[in-house]
């Protein structure tokens, strides 16, 4: 088992464990089934690296065949995958990373989250502990989390001995997540994005347009440009290959601090999706 060594045009982050991770990925959220190994195929031929997808999008088994008929060798494509709500727990937990390995068809994962924290049921941290035993025995590179808020990311420090690597968060202008980020900060947990257009909804904002006349970029290209000014890893999400090469097309330039300014001004908190501490969805 080899986990991924910088061989991309793509710069990475050395997480807390030493593995690297592309700063810039390609998601797979609400990507259909039966449209997903066409979409990958034209992100991994675009020069993504990074693919992350997850049990609760049903669309692992088309990842895991884009990244092996891609001909790119399975160490230069960092693979995430997350385990759902309804899974959590030591036991289940380790029954549902097999699954969804033998659904993409590999030995080994480079990243595996949590997808929700779901307090309510109050299994994460069983569910992490199970985390530490797959990577004891080699078949995860790195572990982490999705949509924890500080006070479970304390907690899960605090009662399993750990620093989840990754903390995968909603994460775009209009919810800037400043103080979830310090924190990360802090701990040396690295931030992901996900949803880091706002679901398209930012891409209209004056500001944002503006600004991207201004760089002579497409809105998408500068708000993903904002997130890696900020130090973001982000990972966003196309069909169309016109715009998944565009959304690639990123290391060209550079914002300005006052355009940085301006864009992380339109932060309002609010959500696109659920919140973290209520969203309890596939819990009996």
């Amino acid at each position: 088992m080899t986990f991924r060594s910088e061989s991309s045009a793509v710069p990475s982050v050395i997480l807390n464990d030493g593995h690297l991770i592309p700063r810039l990925g390609f998601g797979v959220f609400q990507v259909p089934e039966g449209q997903t190994f066409d979409t990958v195929t034209a992100a991994l031929e675009a020069g993504y690296r990074s693919i992350d997808t997850a049990a609760a999008y049903g669309n692992e088994a088309e990842v895991g065949r884009a990244i092996t008929e891609s001909g790119i060798p399975r160490e230069d494509v960092f693979v995430t995958t997350k385990l759902w709500n309804s899974d959590q727990g030591y036991d289940s937990t380790l029954r549902a990373f097999d699954a969804s390995m033998e659904r993409l068809g590999f030995d080994y994962l480079d990243l595996y989250l949590i997808h929700w924290p779901v307090p309510q049921a109050d299994r994460y941290i069983d569910t992490f502990r199970a985390f530490q035993t797959l990577k004891s025995q080699g078949r995860i590179g790195s572990i982490g989390v999705s949509n924890f808020q500080i006070d479970h990311l304390r907690r899960l420090i605090g009662e399993t001995g750990e620093v989840p690597a990754v903390n995968q968060i909603e994460l775009h202008p209009a919810l800037a997540q400043t103080t979830l980020r310090a924190f990360h900060a802090e701990h040396g947990i690295a931030t992901e994005a996900w949803s880091p257009l706002g679901q398209g909804a930012e891409l209209k904002d004056p500001t944002v347009t503006t600004i991207a006349e201004q760089v002579g970029r497409t809105p998408a290209q500068v708000l993903i440009r904002w997130h890696l000014q900020l130090g973001n890893i982000v990972i966003p999400k196309s069909v169309t290959p016109s715009r998944i090469r565009e959304n690639f097309d990123v290391f060209g330039f550079e914002l300005d601090a006052d355009q940085m300014t301006t864009l992380s001004a339109l932060d309002t908190g609010s959500r696109v999706g659920p919140d973290p501490d209520t969203f309890a969805m596939g819990l009996d």
